[in-house]
């Protein structure tokens, strides 16, 4: 197979919103890429619908997998195996791509210096409007890591915020694939990125709209912090691999402790979170005694 991309989707009942991305891949400009498909555990009529779209189907590659539901992390893990091409991009089940998204991706791609550590290109997401909510920066494009989204500025903004459309080199993603926890369902994307910036890959950023969103609200957005409480975890490792991988502060790194614990304390021992931080269980002690002391202070 000479796929230079892996558009990959996990999915999970939606089986009523993914033919609006299957269009829109049928319009792409360059065919250069395969459709890889994860099913997370549908249990609407997902499959049958794969069925029906594979039949005669030739335009480009479609692998369809269905496995057990164990959240969107496990099943990029799935895809990341699956994939047969040079670049993996993950486009969600509810979204859909502008008709030069597979050519610009290829085009930039073939810009990058190869003597240097580049881990993939990143560009914009817009609303179905083609209107992008990010902030935007003044050059072409920009090289930097992931870890300089909480950084970078220009006249005083963060350019770099908001959510990106990420095309990350497909052996590259693979020696950073998600850890899995036991009856956990979710890891935020933003460990296995910031795991790949803290070891030196740089990405490429545009602020071409190539991506198309909208909110659902059956998503992981609309899910909010209950994502975070069901997997604390997932949740943990985030939160402690970011102080490290940013040489945070004493100061901020209680902060964060702080923080974290009063966001689990109503639902979790002392013992739990501090694993999940990897701290000793008397600073999460130490947390909880500061904020029964400040909620008596503030009646």
């Amino acid at each position: 197979m000479n796929c230079k991309i892996t558009v990959f989707t996990p999915t999970y009942n939606r089986a009523y919103a993914i033919t609006n991305l299957f269009e829109s891949l049928k319009k792409q400009e360059k065919f250069n890429f395969e459709w890889v498909v994860v099913d997370d555990g549908s249990t609407d009529n997902t499959e049958e619908l794969f069925n029906e779209i594979t039949k005669d189907f030739s335009m480009f590659p479609i692998k369809y997998y269905k496995q057990s539901n164990g959240g969107k992390h496990r099943a990029i893990n799935t895809g990341l195996d699956m994939a047969e091409s040079e670049l993996f991009f993950i486009v969600d089940s509810d979204d859909t791509l502008t008709p030069d998204a597979t050519k610009k991706i290829e085009e930039w791609e073939k810009t990058l210096e190869k003597n240097e550590k580049f881990a993939g290109i990143c560009a914009n997401r817009g609303d179905f409007d083609g209107n992008c909510p990010n902030d935007w920066f003044s050059e072409q494009f920009l090289d930097k890591t992931f870890l300089d989204v909480d950084v970078y500025k220009e006249n005083g903004k963060y350019v770099l915020n908001g959510e990106r459309a990420i095309c990350i080199y497909t052996d590259i993603f693979r020696k950073f694939k998600f850890p899995e926890f036991h009856n956990e369902k979710f890891v935020t994307e933003a460990v296995v990125y910031n795991r790949i910036a803290h070891a030196d890959y740089k990405i490429r950023y545009y602020n071409d709209v190539i991506y198309l969103f909208e909110y659902k609200t059956d998503g992981l957005t609309k899910s909010g912090f209950k994502l975070f409480l069901n997997n604390p975890h997932g949740y943990g490792l985030w939160r402690k691999e970011k102080l490290l991988f940013t040489n945070a502060s004493i100061a901020t790194r209680f902060k964060t402790y702080y923080s974290f614990t009063c966001d689990l304390k109503d639902v979790y021992k002392t013992k739990t979170i501090a694993e999940c931080l990897d701290v000793s269980p008397s600073i999460i002690s130490m947390c909880k005694f500061i904020n029964r002391v400040l909620k008596i202070i503030r009646r």
